[in-house]
């Protein structure tokens, strides 16, 4: 029995171990409320940039004229043409385009045309979201589309200035979190974490300011925490999905990966029109935050994961107004939003591509166990793993009456050996699932770890519609200099 097999079968064991659910509780895809429309916003008014971050730093050396939107990208191309064979960040890269672009991006610059906040920055899309003229292929060779038109999201990023270098590896038809074709820029023997794993290259290397990915599962957070960079997935609902290959209609979210905190929120507010705006929150005020610590996230923790978490939280002594350890969300909540979510994510994934009617003799072997398990899951299973996942986002919207934010490890481990990558498809992604599965904005923040050692991740996670107060606090935890030019 593979991996992916096994998970499935202990997937539907926890899911007839749950706990009765009243007989008339309704499925959790109607819980959540309606998704904002994503009508393009005025872009230009949202140049008022926090004061730290790489894209201020950028856009004040543009406004400077001590560097021009044509070199970030030739910089970026020259990057990637150097790196990108042995890491695998980019599947496709239209390097006159973004010269041709950019060309313009400044010449709208020198004439006050500016379009927003991302106006000549080069950024990259993941391998699952359309962008217009560039090829659609999901990590396999069984799909291959050429869109016409961009995504909604990218649309925002290009109306906001963005410069779209190309198309970023993503683990197959964002399928898992490990993008084992890839490697950490921090050691290229082990992986960057998936299903966005080329984005997080992307930025983690400079080849690209910001990466556009997706979270329906941890698939944004897992590659931040093992590449140590950050990325945040917004609540459910908030950010547009509109041109994106679906994987689970009920839990997909586009999110993003940058450099830092500051970056993550200017970016989210371009990609999330009619939703409040949070680059203010960038070095607000948090004394009055109250943390939860919830001490089930820490199970199977390695020792370097363990003290650098802990030391990251021993920062909150004196800067928020309360820490205490939570009883819940508990090891048994972890499990069931894993098991519930995998139970869910994948049904859809396997209507969807029965649907497409692609050659699944292409796919890789673990992605190929995942949908054919997926198959012969009955109807009323899905329907009551939906009515299990109503109750628990319920339960956990409890649990931020108590506090404002939760904190924990992001992963219970550093980036696994490229090896062995498939032996860590549930662990990586244990503490992020949970998340996903109730619709929950999350986060996750590099910790200060010692010379030589691989990254490691803080999440922190809040209420529906918390977003301001996760990049606050994630903004104040990680207040530091500045990454270099």
């Amino acid at each position: 029995m593979s991996v992916a097999t096994d998970a499935f079968a202990r997937a539907l064991d926890t899911l007839a171990a749950q706990p009765q659910v009243p007989a008339n509780r309704p499925p959790a895809f109607d819980v959540f409320g309606p998704t904002p429309a994503s009508a393009s916003p005025d872009a230009a008014a949202l140049t008022d940039l926090p004061p730290t971050g790489r894209i201020a730093q950028l856009t004040s050396a543009l406004t400077a004229g001590t560097v021009t939107s044509e070199q970030l990208v030739r910089d970026a191309l020259e990057l990637i043409a150097a790196e990108n064979d042995e890491l695998t960040a980019f599947v496709e890269v239209h390097a006159a385009e973004a010269l041709a672009v950019a060309a313009e991006r400044d010449l709208q610059r020198a004439t006050g045309q500016v379009l927003g906040p991302l106006h000549g920055l080069p950024v990259s899309v993941k391998d699952v979201i359309d962008v217009g003229g560039m090829t659609t292929r999901c990590g396999s060779d069984a799909y291959e589309e050429h869109p016409e038109a961009d995504a909604a999201a990218v649309a925002l990023l290009r109306a906001a200035g963005a410069i779209v270098l190309g198309k970023t590896a993503t683990h197959e038809f964002a399928l898992g979190v490990t993008s084992p074709q890839s490697r950490n820029p921090h050691d290229r023997t082990r992986i960057p974490g998936g299903s966005s794993g080329g984005s997080a290259v992307a930025v983690t290397t400079g080849m690209s300011v910001v990466s556009l990915g997706t979270d329906t599962r941890a698939s944004i957070r897992v590659p931040a925490a093992l590449c140590g960079i950050v990325g945040m997935r917004p609540t459910y609902g908030t950010s547009p999905t509109k041109g994106m290959v679906p994987l689970s209609w009920t839990m997909d979210t586009t999110a993003l990966l940058a450099p830092t905190v500051a970056d993550v929120a200017v970016s989210m507010d371009v990609i999330r029109p009619g939703v409040a705006p949070v680059a203010s929150a960038v070095g607000a005020p948090v004394g009055t935050l109250r943390v939860g610590i919830p001490r089930a996230a820490w199970e199977d923790a390695t020792p370097v994961v363990d003290a650098a978490v802990d030391a990251a939280l021993a920062r909150l002594d004196g800067l928020v107004a309360d820490v205490e350890e939570l009883r819940r969300p508990n090891a048994a909540d972890f499990a069931a939003g894993n098991a519930l979510g995998l139970v869910v994510s994948r049904s859809e994934a396997a209507a969807f591509h029965r649907a497409a009617g692609l050659d699944r003799s292409l796919y890789w072997d673990e992605v190929r166990d995942q949908l054919d398990a997926a198959d012969d899951v009955l109807a009323i299973d899905y329907i009551d793993a939906q009515r299990s996942r109503a109750a628990l986002h319920a339960e956990m919207r409890e649990v931020f009456e108590l506090v404002d934010v939760l904190a924990m490890p992001t992963t219970p481990v550093q980036a696994p050996p490229a090896e062995d990558a498939e032996e860590y498809l549930t662990l990586l992604s244990r503490n992020a699932i949970l998340w996903s599965f109730v619709g929950f904005p999350a986060i996750s923040i590099p910790c200060p770890v010692p010379d030589g050692e691989l990254p490691v991740g803080l999440q922190l996670v809040a209420a529906p519609g918390g977003e301001a107060t996760l990049i606050a606090l994630a903004s104040a935890l990680t207040a530091g200099p500045d990454p270099g030019p």
